[in-house]
C-alpha cells in the first residue's frame, strides 16, 4: 500500500486540494517570515488557459535566502512592496506539473518532472524565482508567461522520472557553482553601444588597435580629456565609421554624470580611464558602467592611492573591471583564466558552508586539478569535518588538501600561513563564499601573477572595499570577477552529469524537513549550524527538521537506505516519503 502512495504521489494523481501552506516573508526579520512563528495557509489558485500549475516536491535552502529575509526591501532583486506582496524564497526548486492551462496543453502535461532555472529573464528584466517571483516555500505554485515564455526560452527543465526529488533540486546551486567557472566578458568595445574615453593630467598617448573598426563598434564616443594623438585617432576612426562623437572636456569627478547626459544615456557601456586617476574619479566613473559593462583602467604611471570597488556590482551587475599600461587599451580586455590551474592552488574562503564544499567536491573530481587546495573558515570544528569529508579524496587524487581556521589562527594568522605555503607568491584562483567585504579585501592581496578572485558570496550594491588597482594594469595582471545565479545551460549539464552518475548532487544533503520546520532550518542555517544543505520536502507533513545523523534514532528504516558514510540517497528519499505521505493521507 505505501508502495502505492508513493506511485500515485508521482504521477500527481488525486484531487487537488482547497488552500495550502506557505511561508510568506513581508520584511526584513525572521520576524515578518510567516504569522506567529507558523506557516500561512493560502487559497490554492487554480491556472489560467497560459499557465501551468505545479507540486513543489523539494526545496535547498540557500545562504541567498538569509541575504533576502535581512535585507528585506532593500534587496537587489525585490521590486515590489513586500508588504502587499510578500515574497516566497525557495529558487532550488524540483517541481511536478498537476495541472495545465488549456493553451498550454499540447507542451506541458500532468506528472511530468521539471527544475527550475531560478535565473529568470522577462522582457529584459530580472524575475527570479524566490525573488520577485513565487519560490518554493510554499505546495504549490502557478507559472505563467514570465517562466514559460522568458527572454532565454522555457526555464522549466525537464527531470529524468530516474532522479531524486533532492538530486533534481540541488541541481541549480550545482549550476551556480559550475557558472562561477564560465563566466563570459566581452573582448571588445560594445558593438552598438557607447563607450566614454576619460583622460588625467600626466596621461600617456594611447591607441586603440580593436573595438573601433569595420567588424564591429560603438554607435558613439564621448572624449574628455583625452591625449591629443588618440584623440585625432579615434576622431578619424569614429568618422569612417559614423560614430558618433561627443566632446565633454574639463568635468571633474563631481560632474561626471553630465557626460553621460551628452551622450543621452544613464549611463556607459564601456569607461576607459587613461592616466593615473586619483580614487574619487576611479570612484565616480565606475557609478556609470552600466551592467554587462566594463572599466578599464589604462595607465603607465601606477595609481596613487587604493580606490573603493563597488564588489556588490561586480558580483550582481557582471562589471568587467580590466587594466593594461599601454600603448593598446584593447589589452585592457584580455581574456583571463576562468577555470581552476592544473597543478596550481586554490583557495576557498569560507570553505566549511555548503556552497563550499560543492566548489571542493567539484575541484576534486576535475580531470584537471589543482595540486594544492587552502580551505579555510571561521569555525575549527566545522573545517574539521571538511578535512574528515573529503580528506580521503583529496589524498587519492594527489591533491594536498589544507584547513586552516580563524578561530585558531586569527585573520591575519590565515593570511600569514597562505602567503607561507605559496612561498610568498599567493594563489593561483580563490574563490570568496563569505559576504565580507574585509574578507575580500585580505584575499585580493594574496592573488598571484595571473591569478583570479572570484567574489562568489554576493554583496549588495554600493558595498565599496578600497582595493590597490595597480595589479590589473602592471605585470600582475590579476582579475577580481564576480558571478551570479546560473544559466539554463549550466544547468542542464548539471541535469546531464547526474543522470549519468559522474555527479551525485544529493550527497550535499545534511538535514531535511517539511514545510512545518522550514523556518527552523533557515535560522539553522543562518547560525552556521550546517556544513551542507538542507532540503525542504513541502508535502511530507509531520516531517521535523532532523539531520541525517539522527535519522536512525527518528527514522531508522530511512537510515538503512543512506548510502556510505551516511550519505542522502534516491532509496532514502523514497522510504522518507512512503513514511510522510502516508501521514499525509491518514
Amino acid at each position: 500500500m505505501s508502495d502505492d502512495i508513493l506511485e500515485r504521489y508521482r504521477r500527481a494523481e488525486g484531487p487537488l486540494p482547497a488552500v495550502q501552506q506557505a511561508w510568506p516573508l513581508y520584511g526584513a526579520g525572521f520576524e515578518n517570515l510567516g504569522q506567529g512563528g507558523r506557516p500561512v495557509e493560502m487559497p490554492l489558485r487554480p491556472c489560467g488557459p497560459d499557465e501551468i500549475l505545479v507540486r513543489h516536491d523539494a526545496v535547498g535552502l540557500c545562504f541567498s535566502d538569509l541575504k533576502v529575509i535581512r535585507a528585506g526591501q532593500s534587496h537587489p532583486r525585490i521590486y515590489d512592496d513586500m508588504r502587499a506582496k510578500p515574497v516566497i524564497l525557495g529558487h532550488e526548486l524540483a517541481v511536478t506539473v498537476v495541472a495545465v492551462g488549456e493553451n498550454r496543453r499540447p507542451r506541458f502535461h500532468v506528472g511530468e518532472r521539471y527544475v527550475v532555472q531560478a535565473d529568470v529573464y522577462y522582457q529584459g528584466r530580472n524575475l527570479a524565482v524566490g525573488y520577485a517571483l513565487p519560490g518554493g516555500l510554499e505546495q504549490y505554485s502557478v507559472m505563467g508567461r514570465e517562466v514559460l515564455d522568458g527572454d532565454e526560452g522555457c526555464y522549466l527543465l525537464p527531470v529524468d522520472p530516474a532522479l531524486g526529488y533532492a538530486e533534481a533540486a540541488l541541481a541549480e546551486p550545482w549550476a551556480c557553482v559550475e557558472a562561477a567557472y564560465s563566466m563570459e566578458y566581452r573582448t571588445r568595445l560594445k558593438p552598438g553601444g557607447v563607450a566614454w574615453f576619460v583622460g588625467a593630467p600626466g596621461a600617456s598617448d594611447f591607441l586603440l588597435t580593436r573595438g573601433l573598426d569595420e567588424h564591429a563598434h560603438p554607435r558613439a564616443i564621448v572624449l574628455s580629456d583625452v591625449p591629443l594623438c588618440l584623440a585625432a585617432g579615434l576622431r578619424g576612426q569614429a568618422g569612417t565609421l559614423g560614430v558618433l562623437v561627443v566632446e565633454a572636456d574639463g568635468l571633474t569627478p563631481e560632474r561626471y554624470a553630465e557626460a553621460a547626459e551628452r551622450a543621452g544615456v544613464a549611463a556607459f557601456d564601456d569607461i576607459l580611464l587613461l592616466g593615473p586617476h586619483a580614487a574619487d574619479s576611479i570612484a565616480a566613473a565606475s557609478a556609470l558602467v552600466a551592467g554587462g559593462g566594463a572599466l578599464i583602467l589604462a595607465s603607465a604611471e601606477p595609481y596613487p592611492e587604493p580606490a573603493p570597488v563597488d564588489v556588490g556590482r561586480l558580483h550582481y551587475d557582471r562589471i568587467l573591471l580590466g587594466g593594461t599600461v599601454g600603448p593598446d587599451l584593447a589589452e585592457g580586455y584580455r581574456p583571463f583564466a576562468r577555470e581552476l590551474a592544473p597543478g596550481g592552488t586554490l583557495w576557498l574562503l569560507g570553505a566549511s558552508g555548503p556552497m563550499g564544499h560543492m566548489h571542493l567536491q567539484r575541484a576534486l573530481q576535475r580531470p584537471q586539478r589543482p595540486a594544492r587546495i587552502i580551505a579555510s573558515g571561521r569555525r575549527a570544528a566545522r573545517l574539521a569535518l571538511v578535512a574528515e569529508r573529503y580528506g580521503a579524496l583529496a589524498r587519492r587524487m594527489g591533491v594536498e588538501l589544507i584547513c586552516l581556521s580563524e578561530e585558531a589562527l586569527g585573520a591575519s594568522g590565515v593570511a600569514a600561513r597562505v602567503r607561507e605555503l605559496t612561498g610568498g607568491r599567493g594563489v593561483d584562483y580563490c574563490v570568496v563564499l563569505a559576504p565580507d567585504a574585509g574578507v575580500a579585501a585580505r584575499a585580493w592581496d594574496l592573488v598571484a601573477p595571473g591569478g583570479v578572485l572570484n567574489l562568489f558570496a554576493g554583496l549588495n550594491r554600493g558595498t565599496k572595499v578600497p582595493l590597490d588597482l595597480n595589479p590589473l594594469r602592471d605585470g600582475r595582471q590579476r582579475r577580481i570577477v564576480g558571478s551570479s545565479g546560473s544559466r539554463i545551460e549550466d544547468l542542464a549539464g548539471v541535469l546531464e552529469k547526474a543522470c549519468s552518475r559522474v555527479l551525485a548532487p544529493e550527497q550535499a544533503t545534511v538535514a531535511v524537513t517539511g514545510l512545518e520546520g522550514a523556518r527552523q532550518a533557515l535560522q539553522g542555517v543562518a547560525e552556521g549550524h550546517y556544513p551542507g544543505k538542507v532540503v525542504v520536502y513541502p508535502h511530507a507533513r509531520g516531517l521535523p527538521l532532523t539531520t541525517l545523523s539522527e535519522m536512525a534514532a527518528r527514522m531508522p528504516a530511512v537510515a538503512a537506505r543512506l548510502g556510505e558514510g551516511g550519505v542522502w540517497t534516491r532509496e532514502a528519499e523514497e522510504e522518507l516519503l512512503r513514511e510522510c505521505l502516508g501521514m499525509r493521507d491518514a
